[in-house]
């Protein structure tokens, strides 16, 4: 049986009498990164709210740690670090300075600590510069050592890699892994982008609409990645017409868009037969081409699908 460090049973949430989260079930496993995957409004942010603690279910159960975490809390929550949102410091105050007030807050001041998190986020060469002046990079790199000075078990991150340009998103997908891998340390991370989602997590969370339609790892994500024949034609409307006269058994299983591209994802070995139809019909045919779906063909159309 998985050790779960978060589980959740029919979690919702209710806003003004809307759903924005629906009864779901979340399994978090121990030393795994967990990538929750999902739009804008999707209900990823309130999801880690009620994990947190920061806003009540209105309805079904969370376990940490496999306790209720309304009966353990004083033994439960020391033991997670979280970001939710941007991460809030004094601007005028160096990294050190900052964390130094945090640590002494939470009671548990050690400058050795301190030290150790900022080499650790690679911020110890910025000793003098202050907060207002880092880089968002470098801010959300401060947010991730405040959220590990106390050593937690687990880290619950929301969009830390949004508004990052390509060096800062690689700087933290290195550091979570290092957390992971390393420190052992259990990773939720929620993100609305597919590709960055898919090279940190171990585990893939897809939400929209306020449910969790499904969790894979990452081998059963390629696995699920489909090829597929795309047709650009000169009449879409026409094409999709004639698709949809034939019905196949997987009739549904194309897509198609304004510019006269339409992407079908089963019967590839009937393409021919497919272009030939077009051209009988007076469809002018430009292209066809053999594809492998990439990340967010294969999300858009999981979650059309569901």
């Amino acid at each position: 049986m998985a050790d779960y460090v978060i589980e959740t049973k029919d979690l919702s949430k209710i806003y003004s009498k809307t759903k924005v989260v629906d009864s779901i079930n979340m399994h978090v496993e121990k030393g795994k990164i967990y990538g929750l995957l999902g739009k804008n409004g999707a209900g990823k942010t309130t999801t880690m709210c009620m994990l947190l603690n920061l806003t009540y279910p209105s309805s079904g159960d969370v376990f940490l740690f496999g306790k209720d975490p309304k009966k353990y809390s004083k033994e439960i929550y020391p033991k997670i670090g979280s970001i939710i949102e941007t991460p809030g410091f004094y601007e005028n105050l160096t990294a050190y300075e900052n964390l130094k007030i945090i640590a002494k807050l939470r009671g548990d001041y050690n400058p050795v600590n301190i030290n150790s998190v900022l080499k650790m986020v690679n911020l110890d060469n910025e000793k003098s510069k202050k907060f207002k002046d880092f880089s968002l990079g470098m801010k959300q790199r401060l947010g991730i050592a405040a959220a590990i000075m106390h050593s937690p078990e687990l880290l619950i991150l929301d969009e830390p890699i949004n508004g990052l340009d390509p060096f800062g998103i690689k700087e933290i997908r290195t550091l979570l892994k290092r957390l992971s891998h390393e420190f052992g340390i259990t990773i939720l991370i929620s993100s609305h982008i597919l590709s960055e989602i898919e090279n940190i997590a171990d585990v893939i969370g897809v939400m929209d609409g306020g449910i969790l339609i499904e969790e894979f790892t990452r081998d059963e994500l390629f696995k699920k990645l489909n090829k597929h024949v795309e047709f650009e034609v000169s009449d879409v409307d026409l094409a999709v017409h004639i698709l949809k006269k034939l019905e196949l058994e997987d009739n549904n299983d194309f897509t198609f868009s304004e510019d006269g591209k339409i992407c079908l994802y089963s019967h590839l070995e009937m393409r021919d037969k497919f272009n030939a139809l077009f051209v009988k019909a007076g469809v002018d045919v430009k292209k066809v081409n053999l594809c492998e779906e990439n990340l967010e063909e294969f999300f858009t159309r999981f979650v059309s699908n569901t």
